[in-house]
């Protein structure tokens, strides 16, 4: 059996790979012999994606992961995302290559904290956004995504308070389009939507004027002003199929734009710029911990598994449910 304390150590990895290998062909080997399926999320990398049986965004990784069959399920995806996927299916094995993959949006969230809040406001129906860690769902009444946040807060009575976790810039954007004054926002941020810069964005469209702003709802306030759409990443995807024109600037997270590419390959994907004097990409630097040999060695030694409790399982499970049944 494999010592667990040197998969944890990256610098490990390569003694781990034997070097004449393919690792591709490696990982589709494994999956056929251990009956295991590969979700990614749209951040990862190209490589990751193109391996995988099923890419998507987080609403559409649930209601995937719902009905799975397979009795082994690599998530290639940050740590939120393999648990909701475990909440899901508990009697399947859950793996992610990175236990380290976390998020700094669902950190940004702690329990404790919450709990406070949710007490302090007992009347108030809590919405949490789907990146937030298990424990934070044991507590929600709904859980949302990006791609359906609008319709779960439309779903809930206008009268009826609501909290809504953790995600300051995507609330406020609900907020104010649904014109919901009764909504407690947490002060909550995606660390990589939350930095790109508003200055850049607005040089790239003088320099490239032809281009459309495409943004996620994550993006603070000011970018979405600029913006000539804005939606979750697989709206976004969806957006630039449909849409005529040729070249966008995209304010989201760059891995998307490996599938943009690939569904309209003869148009123009610009990724906005962060505010880092010294990087000219936003990328997640949690999604990008999951490489092709974490993924191979996580299938060969079915390791590190996401182990969780049937009690946060069983109180977590009702809030993404009723996410899912709310596309």
């Amino acid at each position: 059996m494999i010592n667990k304390e040197i998969v944890d150590k990256l610098g490990y990895i390569d003694e781990l790979i034997d070097p004449n290998i393919n690792l591709v062909d490696e990982i589709y080997k494994l999956k056929k012999e251990k009956d295991a399926v590969i979700l990614a999320h749209y951040y990862q990398y190209p490589e990751i994606q193109d391996i995988a049986d099923f890419v998507g965004d987080s609403l559409a990784l649930s209601i995937k992961a719902k009905d799975v069959k397979s009795k082994m399920v690599v998530f290639a995806g940050v740590r939120f995302m393999a648990e909701t996927t475990k909440i899901l299916l508990p009697d399947a094995k859950v793996i992610i290559p990175d236990t380290n993959a976390g998020c700094s949006l669902a950190d940004s969230c702690d329990f404790f904290s919450f709990k406070m809040l949710k007490e302090k406001y007992p009347n108030h129906l809590v919405i949490t956004y789907v990146n937030t860690n298990a424990d934070i769902k044991t507590i929600s009444d709904i859980c949302c995504t990006s791609s359906n946040a609008e319709k779960v807060v439309n779903s809930i009575p206008i009268d009826q308070p609501i909290i809504f976790a953790p995600d300051k810039n995507l609330g406020q954007y609900i907020k104010e389009k649904l014109k919901r004054e009764n909504m407690i926002l947490w002060d909550g941020a995606c660390g990589v939507h939350e930095k790109f810069s508003l200055e850049k964005i607005l040089q790239l469209k003088h320099e490239n004027p032809k281009s459309k702003v495409i943004s996620h709802p994550e993006c603070p306030k000011p970018i979405h002003i600029i913006s000539d759409f804005i939606g979750s990443t697989s709206q976004l995807i969806d957006f630039i199929i449909i849409d005529s024109s040729s070249s966008y600037i995209v304010a989201t997270e760059e891995g998307v734009i490996h599938q943009m590419k690939k569904l309209s390959p003869y148009k123009n994907f610009i990724p906005a710029p962060p505010n880092y004097s010294n990087f000219s990409c936003n990328q997640c630097s949690f999604m990008k911990m999951i490489t092709l040999k974490k993924l191979y060695l996580s299938l060969k030694y079915e390791y590190p598994e996401i182990n969780l409790s049937k009690e946060l399982i069983d109180k977590a499970r009702l809030p993404i449910e009723r996410m899912i049944a709310i596309k």
